[in-house]
């Protein structure tokens, strides 16, 4: 069966491998296509990934590095889904990604393993488990719900299916398993359907099942239906059936019928068993597809049998429903990803033809909307209408496919029916199931709704309008128009009849609609005539609509100044405005126009309006000039002067201020330039000054900065102003620190009256010029002083204001400036008052009128300056008696009774508020010694140290020096600078300390003295204190200072004081002695007090005296001193001494410096005593770890022995470690063997040369560190023996192993190397470096072996490094093979052309090149072969044929000059009808002259350059050359070219033959002429029959009369004769044959009967596959070699090759 003719139309989409997928990988656990969207792909090799192949763009696999047991994806989205066993459990790990956010949505571990998992949803994965069934949600955070449990039958089946109904109530799971024993090659199926409502299992037996979907007539819900697909063995019978039930039907509903047939499967295919099933949804039909690759196509409906066909000649494991086109995916062994689709114009006629089964056929049609059947169609209906059964013919006429039957001839055949009384009409009832089955067309809807207006049942429009039941157009809203119109408004919108639904918007005046409707529908209505038909009866809905159009994407329809001209021709001047404020709100450059027109007409009849526009001033491009005219006629002064720019025009507008808003007025000063507003303000000032002062003065105010403050100053002085001025500089004052502008305020404010502010600026101003106003003050004489007050007394001119109020006679005003204003200036005010000579009473009464606010010290100043203070000795006395205690009050008046002699002494002894220093001050040149009296009643020192020295009275400052104790005092009268001292010193000594009774001034005096470093006034005052009997004799403090003084300052009387004195302090005072390096004195004072320690110390440390400090230990006998004496013999070096001294002492603490001291002085005996003394005190392990190692250096190991096995504190692991360290080994090996450390014990026996002890020890470790030291230590001492045995506890550790090759290959012992790894390779533990390695050492030093063990392991071998080291070590043959075994046919291939000479084989070299992945390894071989190996080139190119460029290759030799070494290639590929090939292979036959292989090349491959070649050997010598020229000028349509080439050569027939096939009756004249000019009669005979059909008989005769030759042409003439006479026949004939109609019908029926009879014989195969190997052509047994339904056996299927080349 031609492909083109199948039902089932297969092509193949994708080739798995073409992508990379490598085959290994193309099996049912690796691939997986839930979905016509995606394919998913596991690998594992060379690296664990998953490939995505999305099949919208299937050339762009997505690879990850996953690593994954099975990957699904997602059948709508990019999710993926990845279950991975966890190690040594049976659970497994299942995941969720998101991929495009790269995210992951959840994950869960199984309890139990996983064995099939599958999306039955887009939201919901299906769980397979060896016992139950699980559903789990990508949604939320649940985890998989246990739907049910798997069923007996099931048991030991491999699960390949599991699938739900599109209502998931249920399910369905499938598992196939081994056959029966007496057929086991035929494979169980098995099926468990489970009802979730229900909760019931059923097993049956079935190969594969899907559900559907199928509305049954009479149900309006759909039926749930199951498929499945069953092939068993029972009784020695083969039974395969398919079977269609329904699931749940609904009571009382219709139901489906079971259903069921067999299929058929032929001879060869008896163990083949279904693997899928699929069912379109789109078709209802059923794929049911086998292992083997058979497809069979069933109806859902009926079960009845469509087609089947080969699809596949390798096994199908997967398929997956391509709804999209109502096929199915299929995946075969091969990687092929075949796509069977339905051949919608073959499939009817096929049902209808071959299987001559009309009513599936029609079925079919129906239900996919399908061609083939209009015929069939037609006929039923006019058969069913013939009948009267018109509800079944109008329900046919509904389901017809693709509506052929759904005509205005239809609907006129049943209006046609007359109606029975009682009856309904056929026409309602035909639209009656057309509503039901659907949406009505353009013309039914037409005829239904004039019957429903005619019959006024508008509603019933309105439910189908509204059910979408009609197809609206522009008459159907015509003729609903006249009943309703907004329901014909709805149909036209519908009918996108635009201009009726334009007209009916503007009758409903809803004209914002139209736009909308129009932008829409890209309509474009006439929208000038619509705005004024709108003018005419609602102007403010035009000015609306204007709007909406000037709000259009692509600007206004219609120009804005027409618009605004049809408003003003009605004078709509409100409407005109409205809309262009509204337009030209932009305000661009481009609306000039139209805003100087708004403006304009606004102006003339509404300023107001147009003062509104201006204000808010949204426009900016009008016409200026000619607004401001139009402004200023309109009195809209202020906008006249907004608008003007020439000087003259201001000047003339704006005088007028009583009609300008002075607000706006003072704005518009701003816009002017500083020299026209200061010229405007001069002229409204001269025009009227009284009434534009407050303008003008606000003006000035507002703009001061821009105006200049000198400038508006000017101007008012200019008037004379002072009013203006004063308002203005009132406003400016508080931000100018100007003191000219200050000044000018005040004198403003002083002429205007305003002599308030005059107060207050002068209060409260920091600016103004203080004496230019205070003489502006003075001079204006104002009645009010207070501003003259507040100007003195802030800027200190106090005396002027009390002379010029004084003189003024303004006394009242000083006394209340004293008294109110500021009584701290009252001396000044006094002072000023004594200078006037005013009356002393005045005086006093104003001094005593202020009392205590009155400041004494400046007034006392005053009054003493001018020799007046008796003056105030009335208010002082007062103030004392009023308790005051102010120091200047009685300063004051100490200094009265002072002058007075009135007992000062008295005064100065009693009075404790006045101030010592100043009183005392006052006395001194008085009285001095009042003034020590009032200094020392103030402790003032320096001034009493002073007063005292300059009148010689020393024995008062010693008194007062010993009596005030003060440090700071004694140290300034003890300066060496003070040219008093002596005098000082010999009045304490002598009167001042003698009289003292106090402990506190004697200790205070003495440490004066040495503060002052005077030892020997020290020595002596303390000796007259301390040594003569005193009350300070036996003093401990005093004893101990003149010791410590005597050390200091004379250590020739230490000694005597030492013996002499008892009472002081020895310890501290013998340290001072030992700092001040007195020794012996130190040591008298330590060894009176007992202080034997500190006594030798100084022995020892300072005087240095070993020899005495051991003589003086044997005197005293204590511990603590033989410990000192041992602590300084160390220091010394003396360790034996030392240790002799510690043992006295029987002192362990210094344990640790004798044992470095030992160590250092190799006193090791000594040691050994003093660390058994130490061991009886404490217990440590350096103590017992020391003692083993002097044991060790005096070499007596027995002890050593014995001590280990007493009881002790050693840390006898580091104690060996150190024995180890310093070559003790005998010595450390006892300790090693003791403590059982086998590491170290086994390097000890290494260093000691006792390797089998050494091994023994190692063996008994265990480590690989161990191992390798005692393995390399016998390597270097050549024993391999014991070595290797090392060696092959550690080449067992991958880490390990390099190391020890290494020391091995350092040291030159390969062989013995060798020789280890060799034996390596039988240990249990052996892994793949020991056979890499060992490889590795083969390729460096025995390359002759090196292929053997590659052969031998190369499974167990790291092939990457082998690969390195044989490429270092140039083993070309052995790189190749490991290159091919780690699949790098790539690096195979290079290295092979690389290095021919040893690696080349060419059977090999084949097998590489085709796997190979870089194409231009292809290219590069062809090079290889050319230049080294021509003779295979031919053999290699045909491996190679499938993959390389043709044209490339055919380059390559032609650039090479060998074209002719590949012709064997090029003809093998000439199939393939390259170009280059075919012009190749063209040129060798032309070199080659070999005609009828360059005829047959041209004949089968046209893909060439036919004209360049023909131009080519059209001159050729040979005659058949030049005949192929013609021929292929004839093929390329140059008829005459060819024609005359063939005249040339005299090939007449070629030329005639020429002619013929050109169909030119020209050329075949021209040819007849030829023939006859040439006196060719026998070709021009020939020429009239081989150009019978394009030669005319008249012209032919009339050449054959002429040139006398009728004989010739007299054979034509009879033919064309015979031919006229032959159609005369038949139109006689076609007469006789009408008239014989009755006969034809009779034999029409005689022969479908007979058909059907066939199609009854044949049904069994009526479904044949496409000839294939081994199946013949099909069923039906030769003769004659036919195919099924009787093709020839040749036809492929489906375009498909044959199914041997497939």
């Amino acid at each position: 069966m031609a492909a083109a003719n199948a039902p089932i139309a297969m092509k193949e989409v994708l080739n798995l491998p073409s992508i990379g997928i490598s085959p290994q990988f193309i099996t049912f656990t690796n691939v997986t296509m839930e979905s016509e969207k995606y394919i998913c792909v596991r690998e594992t090799a060379p690296q664990n990934s998953v490939v995505i192949i999305d099949m919208n763009m299937p050339m762009q696999p997505l690879r990850r590095p996953i690593t994954a047991d099975s990957a699904l994806m997602n059948p709508n989205s990019r999710i993926l889904a990845l279950k991975a066993q966890l190690p040594g459990t049976t659970q497994d790990h299942l995941q969720i990604f998101n991929i495009e956010q790269k995210a992951k949505i959840k994950s869960h571990q199984m309890p139990e393993q996983v064995v099939f998992w599958k999306w039955i949803s887009p939201k919901l994965l299906g769980l397979v488990t060896q016992t139950s069934v699980y559903h789990w949600s990508i949604e939320g955070e649940s985890e998989p719900v246990k739907m049910f449990e798997r069923t007996a039958n099931l048991a030991n089946n491999q699960i390949i299916n599991y699938k739900c109904d599109p209502s998931e109530k249920w399910l369905v799971l499938i598992g196939i398993a081994p056959g029966a024993p007496e057929r086991p090659q035929l494979v169980k199926g098995n099926m468990q359907l489970f009802s979730v409502d229900q909760q019931r299992s059923q097993a049956l037996e079935a190969h594969a099942a899907s559900f559907a979907l199928f509305k049954v007539p009479g149900n309006e819900n759909p039926s749930i239906l199951i498929s499945f697909a069953t092939k068993s063995f029972n009784a020695g019978q083969i039974t395969s059936k398919l079977h269609v039930i329904e699931l749940g039907a609904q009571p009382g509903k219709s139901s489906f019928s079971k259903k069921q047939a067999d299929l058929f499967f032929p001879p060869d295919f008896q163990d083949d068993f279904p693997v899928a099933m699929q069912i379109s949804h789109k078709y209802a039909l059923i794929y049911v597809i086998t292992k083997l690759g058979l497809l069979f196509v069933y109806d859902l409906e009926t079960a009845t049998a469509v087609y089947r066909n080969r699809i596949s000649p390798d096994p199908i494991f997967l398929t997956s429903e391509a709804s999209a086109v109502g096929g199915f995916y299929a995946i075969n062994r091969r990687g092929q990803v075949l796509l069977a689709t339905v051949n919608e114009a073959t499939l009817v006629p096929f049902v209808s033809g071959q299987l001559n089964n009309l009513e599936l056929a029609v079925s079919l049609a129906k239900r996919g909307n399908l061609p083939g059947a209009e015929n069939l169609v037609v006929q039923r209906f006019q058969e069913l209408f013939a009948q009267t059964k018109y509800k079944e013919a109008a329900e046919l006429a509904a389901e017809s496919p693709q509506g052929i039957l759904r005509t205005p001839d239809t609907v006129a055949k049943f209006q046609s029916v007359p109606v029975q009384a009682g009856q309904t009409a056929p026409l309602l009832q035909y639209f009656s199931i057309l509503l039901t089955r659907g949406k009505l067309n353009a013309f039914e809807s037409l005829e239904l709704s004039r019957l429903v207006v005619n019959q006024n049942k508008k509603n019933l429009l309105e439910n189908w309008l509204a059910e979408d039941k009609l197809e609206c157009s522009e008459e159907l809203g015509d003729l609903v128009k006249t009943v309703d119109n907004d329901l014909a408004l709805k149909i036209y919108i519908k009918a996108r009849a635009t201009p009726k639904v334009v007209a009916a918007f503007a009758e409903r005046r809803e004209f914002d609609k139209i736009l909308i409707y129009s932008k829409q529908v890209g309509y474009t209505p006439d929208y000038l005539f619509l705005l004024q038909t709108i003018l005419r009866t609602d102007p403010q809905g035009a000015v609306n609509f204007a709007l909406m159009m000037s709000q259009m994407e692509g600007g206004c329809p219609v120009d804005y100044n027409t618009i605004t001209d049809l408003f003003l021709q009605r004078n709509l001047i409100r409407e005109a405005t409205a809309f262009l404020l509204d337009v030209l709100k932009p305000n661009l450059p481009e609306h000039a126009f139209l805003q100087t027109k708004v403006l304009e007409i606004n102006l003339v009849t509404f300023p107001n309006v147009a003062d509104a526009i201006l204000a808010n001033g949204m426009f900016s491009h009008y016409d200026r000039p000619r607004i401001a005219q139009l402004c200023e006629k309109a009195g809209l002064y202020i906008r006249a002067l907004q608008h003007y720019s020439e000087f003259p025009d201001i000047k003339r507008v704006i005088v007028n201020t009583h009609a300008i808003e002075p607000q706006s007025l003072v704005e518009f000063f701003g816009t002017l330039s500083r020299e026209w507003a200061l010229e405007c303000m001069k002229d409204l000032l001269l025009v009227n000054l009284r009434g534009n002062l407050q303008i003008i003065v606000q003006v000035a105010k507002e703009y001061c900065e821009q105006l200049g403050v000198d400038a508006c100053i000017k101007l008012f002085e200019q008037f004379k102003s002072y009013e203006g001025l004063y308002f203005f500089l009132g406003s400016y004052l508080s931000s100018s620190e100007d003191p000219d502008i200050h000044f000018k305020y005040i004198e403003a404010a002083a002429k205007t009256g305003q002599i308030k502010e005059v107060e207050r600026v002068t209060r409260e101003s920091n600016f103004y010029d203080a004496e230019k106003t205070k003489n502006f003050l003075m001079e204006a004489k104002l009645p009010d002083a207070r501003p003259l007050i507040n100007v003195c007394d802030r800027f200190g001119f106090v005396p002027d204001l009390i002379h010029y109020l004084y003189t003024n006679n303004m006394l009242r005003y000083i006394e209340g400036y004293v008294q109110k204003v500021n009584p701290g200036n009252a001396p000044l005010v006094v002072g000023q008052l004594l200078d006037d000579e005013c009356p002393e009473d005045f005086i006093k009464g104003l001094i005593l009128s202020v009392r205590s606010l009155l400041p004494v010290e400046p007034l006392v100043e005053e009054c003493e300056k001018r020799n007046r203070l008796r003056l105030l000795t009335q208010f002082l006395e007062h103030l004392v008696s009023e308790g005051s205690q102010d120091v200047h009050v009685h300063n004051a008046l100490g200094k009265i009774i002072i002058d007075s002699n009135n007992n000062p002494e008295h005064f100065l002894t009693t009075n404790p508020y006045y101030d010592s220093r100043v009183v005392g001050k006052y006395c001194e040149k008085r009285d001095p010694t009042l003034a020590v009296v009032a200094y020392r009643r103030g402790q003032c020192d320096d001034e009493l140290i002073n007063v005292t020295n300059k009148n010689s009275l020393f024995k008062l400052q010693a008194r007062y020096v010993v009596e005030r104790m003060d440090g700071d005092l004694w140290e300034k009268v003890l300066n060496p600078e003070n040219e008093y001292r002596r005098q000082l010193i010999d009045q304490v000594v002598s009167t001042a300390l003698p009289e003292s009774k106090s402990p506190e001034q004697v200790s205070a005096a003495v440490k004066a003295f040495m503060t002052a470093d005077l030892p020997h006034e020290l020595i002596e005052l303390l000796e007259k204190i301390v040594l003569q009997n005193s009350a300070f004799s036996g003093n401990f403090n005093l004893q101990n200072l003149l010791i410590l003084t005597a050390i200091k300052a004379d250590p020739s009387r230490v000694m005597d004081y030492i013996n002499r004195l008892d009472n002081f302090d020895g310890p501290a005072v013998g340290e001072v002695a030992v700092e001040a390096q007195l020794y012996e004195e130190a040591f008298a004072i330590f060894k009176k007090f007992n202080l034997n320690v500190q006594a030798v110390n100084v022995l020892l440390d300072n005087i240095r005296s070993i020899d005495r400090a051991v003589e003086f230990a044997f005197r005293v006998e204590e511990d603590a001193v033989w410990s000192q004496v041992a602590k300084a013999q160390l220091r010394e070096g003396l360790v034996s001494d030392a240790i002799e001294s510690f043992i006295r002492a029987d002192d362990a603490t210094q344990f640790l410096d004798v044992i470095r001291a030992s160590e250092d002085a190799d006193v090791y005996p000594d040691l050994v005593r003093y660390l058994l003394m130490v061991r009886q005190k404490v217990k440590e392990p350096k103590v017992d770890g020391e003692l083993i190692y002097a044991y060790a250096k005096i070499d007596r190991l027995g002890e050593i022995e014995e001590f280990i096995l007493m009881p002790n504190v050693a840390n006898l692991q580091n104690v060996g470690d150190r024995l180890f360290d310093e070559a003790l080994y005998e010595a450390a090996k006892i300790i090693f063997a003791f403590i059982s450390n086998w590491a170290k014990l086994a390097v000890t026996l290494v260093r000691l040369k006792q390797f089998q002890g050494a091994v023994d020890a190692a063996r008994k470790a265990n480590s690989a560190k161990t191992w390798k030291e005692v393995c390399f230590a016998c390597v270097d001492a050549e024993e391999f023996r014991l070595a290797q045995i090392c060696g092959l506890n550690i080449i067992i550790q991958v880490d390990d192993l390099e190391e020890v090759s290494e020391y091995y290959q350092n040291r030159g012992c390969f062989n013995e190397l060798i020789s280890l790894m060799e034996s390596g390779l039988g240990l249990e533990r052996a892994h793949m470096g020991i056979f890499t390695e060992l490889g590795v050492l083969y390729a460096r030093y025995r390359p002759e072996k090196l292929m053997e063990h590659i052969k031998l392991f190369s499974a167990r071998l790291n092939i990457p490094k082998l690969i390195r080291a044989c490429d270092e070590q140039q083993h070309w043959t052995e790189l190749t093979y490991l290159y091919i075994q780690y699949d790098e046919f790539d690096n195979a291939a290079t290295t092979v052309m690389n290095h021919s000479p040893e690696a080349w084989d060419h059977m090999q070299f084949k097998d590489i090149i085709v796997k190979v992945a870089s194409v231009e390894l292809y290219y590069k071989a062809v090079h290889f072969y050319l230049q080294e190996h021509p003779d295979l080139i031919n053999d290699m190119l045909n491996v190679l044929a499938l993959r390389v460029d043709h044209t490339r290759v055919v380059d390559i030799m032609r650039k090479a000059g060998h074209l002719r070494l590949v012709k064997p290639y090029m003809v093998a590929v000439q199939s393939n009808n390259v170009s280059a090939v075919n012009e190749a292979l063209n040129e060798i036959y032309v070199e080659e002259e070999d005609y009828d292989r360059l005829r047959e090349s041209i004949d089968l491959h046209d893909n060439f350059d036919q004209i360049g070649l023909a131009q080519k050997i059209e001159k050729h010598e040979l005659l058949e050359m030049r005949r192929v020229a013609a021929y292929i000028y004839k093929k390329a349509g140059r008829w005459k070219q060819s024609i005359a080439l063939s005249k040339k050569d005299n090939h007449y027939k070629d030329a005639m033959e020429t002619a013929s096939q050109s169909g030119e009756r020209e050329l075949a004249e021209e040819l007849l002429v030829y023939f006859i000019e040439q006196g060719k009669k026998e070709c021009f005979a020939s020429c009239l029959f081989v150009c019978y059909d394009l030669l005319r008989a008249d012209v032919v005769l009339e050449l054959a009369w002429i040139h006398n030759m009728i004989d010739f042409a007299f054979p034509y003439l009879l033919q064309f004769i015979r031919e006229y006479t032959g159609k005369v026949d038949e139109l006689i004939k076609d007469k006789s044959e009408a008239q014989k109609e009755v006969k034809a019908k009779e034999q029409e029926e005689k022969e479908v009967i007979a058909q059907q009879n066939m199609y009854a014989q044949l049904l069994p195969l009526a479904l044949p596959a496409p000839p294939m190997p081994g199946m013949g052509g099909g069923f039906a047994p030769p003769p004659p070699p036919m195919g099924g339904m009787g093709m020839p056996p040749s036809m492929p299927a489906f375009g498909m090759p044959p199914m041997g080349s497939y």
